[in-house]
C-alpha cells in the first residue's frame, strides 16, 4: 500500500522559521549576542557538529544538570531541620524509597498498594530494585541509589521528549488535509523545541516525580498522528495512559477533529489500540492484586482540596465552608470540568468552519484553507481545564502542559511570563510546607502563598485565552505562518533614495 500523503517527506528547500526573525521576544534576547542576522552570516550556515538539533539537546542537557544539583542536598535522606522545604529540594522519588517500602525492597502492587497507575508503577519498582540489590551487595543505603538513578533515566526521558518535539516542528505537517501539495505548506520550526529543552520549570520540577517518563510517552503520540500511523500513534498514546491518567484527555480533541473532517477511522484506530495497550498493561496487575490496583482510583476520589488549587485559592479568599467537603468539590469540579470540555469540543468543531460561498474570499485574501484548530491547541485547552478546575495540581504537574503549550503556542513572551508564575509557586509552596511543618514564625504568610497560587491559576487562564484567540483567529498562529490581512490605509514604504509620489491635481 502505498504511504499517505503525511508520510512522505518533505520538499527540498523549504523554509525555516527562524526564532529571532518571527518571534518578537527572541528577535530583542537575540540582540544581546550580534543580533538576528549579520551583514556577513552565512544562509545556510556551514556546520560541522553544532546543527540546530544538537544545540536544542545540549542546552535541554544543560538544564537538567541545573536541576540534579538543586535536587542533589535532598538526595541522601536524612532530611535534618526541614531542608528540603528551606532549600526547595524535595523530591517525590527520595520520599517514597521508604514511603513505599521499596528499601526494604518490596515489588509495588504485590508488596504494597501504589498510588500511580501500573506503569509508573513498574518504572518505580524496577529502579527500586536495581538500588535495594545494589545496596545489599555495596552495604550501604540503596535510597541515594534509587534517586541519582531515576533522575539519570528521567533526564533520558526528557531528552526524548525534547528530541521528539524537534521532529514534531520540523516536519510541521498538516493533519487536516490530504492534499500532497498542501501538507507541508506550513514552515519548518524546529527551533520550537529550545522552549522545552530551556524551560525554567524543569531546574526545578524534572525530578521532582516520574512526570517526564509520562512526557516522553506522550510526545511521540503526536509525531506518529502528525506522520499518519494511527497505531503507533494509539501504541504511545496507551503507554502515556498507563504512566499517567492526564494522556486520556487527548482522545476528546482527537475525535472531535475527526467528526469535523468526517474522517473517524484513522481516530477510532488510534483510540482503540490504546485501549488495548492500556489493557494488556493493567490486566496482570488488576488481576492478581486487585486491592492495590484499585488505591490509585481510590485516592483521586478521596483527596480534599490540595494546597494550590483554584478552590483552595478561592477557599482562601472567601472563607466558603463547602468547600471542605470533598464530596462537593469532586461534584462541582466535575460539572465545571464538563462543561469545559463541551465548550471545547464546540470551538473544535465549528470554529472556522466554512460555508462552500466564502472559500473563494479566503484563498483571495491569503488565508487559503489552514483554518482548523489544531489537535496540540484542543489538547492544552483539555489539559488545563483539568487543573484550573480540578482539587489536586501538584507542583510537576506543569511538565503536562508545558510541551502541550509549545505544540499550542510557540511564542517566547507570555510563555515566560507563565514560567515565572511557576516558579513563583514553587517557591511559595515550600514557603507554605514550611509554615505547617516547623514551628510558628517560620514559613512564608498565608496571603503570600494565596497570592502566588492565584497567579498561576491566572497565568495558565490567560496562555488558555491566548490559544483560543489563535483558534478563532489563526493568522495570529505562528505555527501556520499564514499572512496577515493587509491594511488598505497602509501604503507600502518607498525604496532608499525614492522620491515620494508626484501629487495628483486637484479636479
Amino acid at each position: 500500500m502505498p504511504p499517505s500523503h503525511s508520510e512522505q517527506p518533505p520538499p527540498p528547500g523549504r523554509s525555516i522559521a527562524a526564532p529571532s526573525l518571527t518571534d518578537r521576544f527572541a528577535r530583542v534576547a537575540s540582540g544581546f549576542i550580534g543580533g538576528p542576522f549579520g551583514d556577513h552570516a552565512v544562509d545556510p550556515p556551514r556546520r560541522r557538529f553544532w546543527s540546530p538539533f544538537l544545540v536544542v539537546i545540549f542546552v535541554g542537557l544543560v538544564f537538567f544538570a541545573v536541576n540534579w544539583l538543586q535536587k542533589y542536598p535532598c538526595s541522601a535522606g536524612g532530611w535534618v531541620d526541614f531542608q528540603q522545604y528551606t532549600g526547595g529540594c524535595y523530591t517525590d522519588i527520595r520520599a517514597l524509597w521508604g514511603a513505599e517500602r521499596l528499601n526494604e525492597g518490596a515489588i509495588p502492587y504485590r508488596d504494597h498498594p501504589v498510588e500511580y497507575p501500573v506503569l509508573t508503577g513498574w518504572f518505580m519498582g524496577l529502579l527500586g530494585q536495581i538500588a535495594f540489590r545494589l545496596g545489599t551487595v555495596f552495604n550501604t543505603d540503596g535510597g541515594p541509589i534509587f534517586y541519582h538513578l531515576n533522575a539519570i533515566v528521567l533526564f533520558v526521558c526528557g531528552a526524548i521528549a525534547i528530541a521528539v518535539l524537534f521532529k514534531i516542528r520540523e516536519d510541521n505537517r498538516r493533519t487536516d488535509t490530504d492534499d500532497p501539495a498542501m501538507v507541508h505548506s506550513r514552515p519548518s520550526r524546529p527551533w520550537d523545541a529550545m522552549m522545552l529543552a530551556a524551560a525554567p520549570v524543569m531546574i526545578v520540577t524534572a525530578t521532582v516525580n516520574w512526570d517526564l517518563f509520562a512526557v516522553a510517552l506522550a510526545m511521540p503520540f503526536f509525531l506518529y498522528w502528525q506522520r499518519g500511523r494511527p497505531v503507533l500513534a494509539g501504541l504511545f498514546l496507551g503507554l502515556a495512559v498507563a504512566a499517567k491518567f492526564y494522556a486520556l484527555l487527548f482522545i476528546g480533541p482527537l475525535l472531535i477533529l475527526a467528526l469535523r473532517r468526517r474522517r473517524l477511522l484513522p481516530s477510532l484506530q488510534t483510540t482503540a489500540t490504546a485501549a488495548v495497550v492500556w489493557a494488556a498493561i493493567n490486566a496482570p496487575v488488576a488481576y492478581l492484586w486487585h486491592d492495590s490496583w484499585m488505591r490509585f482510583f481510590e485516592l483521586n476520589s478521596e483527596r480534599p482540596v490540595d494546597w494550590g488549587t483554584g478552590w483552595y485559592v478561592l477557599r482562601g479568599v472567601t472563607g466558603w465552608e463547602a468547600l471542605w467537603d470533598a464530596e462537593f468539590v469532586n461534584d462541582l469540579y466535575l460539572v465545571l470540568f464538563a462543561a469545559a470540555c463541551l465548550g471545547i469540543a464546540l470551538l473544535g468543531y465549528f470554529a472556522q468552519s466554512r460555508r462552500p460561498n466564502e472559500l473563494a474570499a479566503r484563498l483571495k485574501d491569503g488565508l487559503g484553507d489552514d483554518v482548523v484548530p489544531r489537535l496540540a491547541q484542543l489538547c492544552f485547552l483539555v489539559v488545563a481545564a483539568f487543573l484550573l478546575f480540578g482539587k489536586v495540581w501538584s507542583q510537576q504537574y506543569v511538565l503536562w502542559l508545558v510541551p502541550l503549550a509549545i505544540l499550542a503556542r510557540p511564542k517566547w513572551g507570555f510563555f515566560l511570563v507563565w514560567q515565572l508564575a511557576e516558579l513563583g509557586y514553587f517557591i511559595a509552596f515550600y514557603g507554605k510546607m514550611l509554615q505547617v511543618s516547623a514551628e510558628e514564625g517560620r514559613g512564608i504568610p498565608e496571603g503570600l502563598f494565596l497570592t502566588a497560587a492565584g497567579a498561576r491559576w491566572v497565568a495558565v487562564a490567560v496562555m488558555c485565552a491566548l490559544v483560543i484567540s489563535e483558534i478563532l483567529s489563526p493568522r495570529l498562529d505562528a505555527v501556520r505562518s499564514l499572512p496577515l490581512r493587509p491594511n488598505a490605509a497602509a501604503r507600502p514604504p518607498l525604496p532608499r533614495g525614492a522620491a515620494g509620489p508626484v501629487p495628483a491635481e486637484a479636479p
